[in-house]
Formats: structure tokens, sequence, C-alpha cells
């Protein structure tokens, strides 16, 4: 007899905590798991939201480990590290342990239906792609019409809030993970210290194997630390806070000025939605 199964991928993110409150709220009647895919390199704030969140749901999260991590996947790629053009990471330590984990479900004739946070303001993205016909995808928030505020709004009234990395940087996933903007990976350096040398290291190790890529574009971390760079991104990101600071105000219809750095830039759309949602 077929049955169903349900089951939510957090990232340690805002929106999927977000989507997760939301089921329990509207939906207590699912039995969903709940899932979160550790690459072994999140951020320590990442791992205590999950800890808060698993304390708010009443039941734990499903810890998916990678059988192979950072190191074992970074040398079959030849040292070369991961970037936008080439997401190995995403590939082979987030969607593969998810794949390999729902396989036995699905090969024993259970129908699996996956709720991605999908918000219904994010028109430029896209969920899963299913090859499956038994793997069903479902966009709770997109249904709903649930948009970034409404997300804030569910985890404040939830009593969760934000994760603390908010303060700081807009992205769950990797340390280092090379969609950060350049203020992040300054503020990743004040913050933990002993992450940005550890992403150093890669950095220099893959272009000691002629790597095309720096986890920053344009610049490696060894010359984004300088101090003189450090001030002048420190001083570029505060000019284009103030401008869309300045475009929010004339705007009656958005009052508000609470922003961050997807809306300072734009970066939303770019990021890996299994990372960081």
């Amino acid at each position: 007899m077929s049955t169903t199964r349900h089951v939510l991928g957090l990232s340690g993110g805002r929106d999927s905590a977000a989507l997760a409150v939301f089921m329990r709220q509207r939906h207590p009647e699912i039995n969903v798991e709940y899932f979160f895919t550790d690459t072994g390199k999140e951020l320590p704030e990442v791992y205590d939201y999950l800890t808060r969140l698993e304390g708010y749901l009443g039941k734990p999260i499903l810890r998916l480990n990678p059988d192979r991590g950072f190191d074992y996947w970074l040398k079959s790629y030849k040292n070369y590290l991961p970037s936008a053009q080439s997401r190995w990471c995403t590939r082979q330590l987030k969607l593969r342990p998810f794949e390999q984990w729902v396989r036995e479900f699905l090969e024993t004739g259970e129908t699996v239906i996956s709720y991605v946070a999908i918000r219904s303001d994010e028109e430029y993205r896209e969920g899963y792609q299913s090859n499956r016909d038994n793997l069903l995808i479902k966009l709770p928030f997109k249904d709903a019409g649930i948009d970034k505020a409404g997300v804030i709004e569910i985890l404040e009234g939830s009593g969760l809030g934000l994760p603390e990395y908010y303060d700081w940087r807009t992205r769950s996933g990797c340390t280092f993970c090379f969609f950060q903007q350049k203020i992040e990976w300054v503020r990743l350096r004040e913050r933990h210290p002993q992450a940005f040398e550890e992403a150093k290291q890669y950095e220099k190790t893959a272009l000691e194997h002629g790597s095309p890529f720096t986890w920053s574009q344009g610049e490696s971390l060894t010359d984004l630390e300088k101090p003189e760079r450090q001030k002048q991104i420190k001083l570029e990101h505060e000019r284009r806070r103030e401008r869309v600071l300045a475009r929010l105000q004339a705007n009656p219809l958005r009052p508000e000025t609470s922003i961050d750095l997807d809306d300072i830039y734009g970066g939303a759309a770019k990021a890996c939605l299994t990372c960081h949602k």
C-alpha cells in the first residue's frame, strides 16, 4: 500500500525556518520530517538556530551528513574552488545526500512531498527539479502569497526571530560561500577569524593547483584583508546602503527603512536555493 512522506529541508536560514513554523501552525495534521544537510563547514550560528528551531517544533531535525566531505570533493575537482560557474559544493554536499536519503522511500513505492521555501516575491526562483513521478515539490509560500515581510512576521510572531548571523550576513551555508559579498568576507574575518584563515588556505592551495577562481570575485582573500582594502570595502558598502535608504525613504509606499544585504546588492537571485533558503 502506497504511503506519503512529507519532508522539509532546512538551511539554517530565514525562509526555510519560517516555512517550518508555517507548516506547524497551519498544517499540524501533517507529519513533516525536517532535515538539514550538514556540510561540516557551516557557521556556528546556524547550528545554534537549528537547536532553537527544534525546541519550537518539538521534534528533532534529521542531520544528513554527506558520506564524503568538502575536502574529498575539493581534491576530486583537482583543488578547483567551487564557483557560480561550477557549483559542485551544492551538488555533492547538499543535493546528493538528499537524493540518497529519499531514494529508499521512492524505490519502495512511497510518495515523497518536499516543501520548499520559495516566497511569493521570488518569481526568479525555481525549486528542486524532480525527475521522479513520486517525488513532488510544493511551494506553500507561493500558494499563500507570503513574501519577505511575511516571512519575518512569521519568525517574529513565533518568538524565534532571525538567526543571529543576519546581524552581519544574509546567507546561511558554508563559512566560505563564494556568493558572499566582499563586506561579508570582511565581517567573517572580524567575527570568525579561524574560518577566514581556513578559507584563505583553501584558496592558496587552489591557486597553486591552477584554479581560475578565488572565493571573492576579482581578488584573493589575502588582498581583501589588507587594512586599506578593508577600509575601502566598508566605505563602499556604507555608500551603497545610504543610496538604498534614500530611495526607500523617498517612496511613500515603502516607509520602512529596515534593509539587508540583498536589498543593497540585489544578490538574492544568484544564490544557491538549496543552501541559503
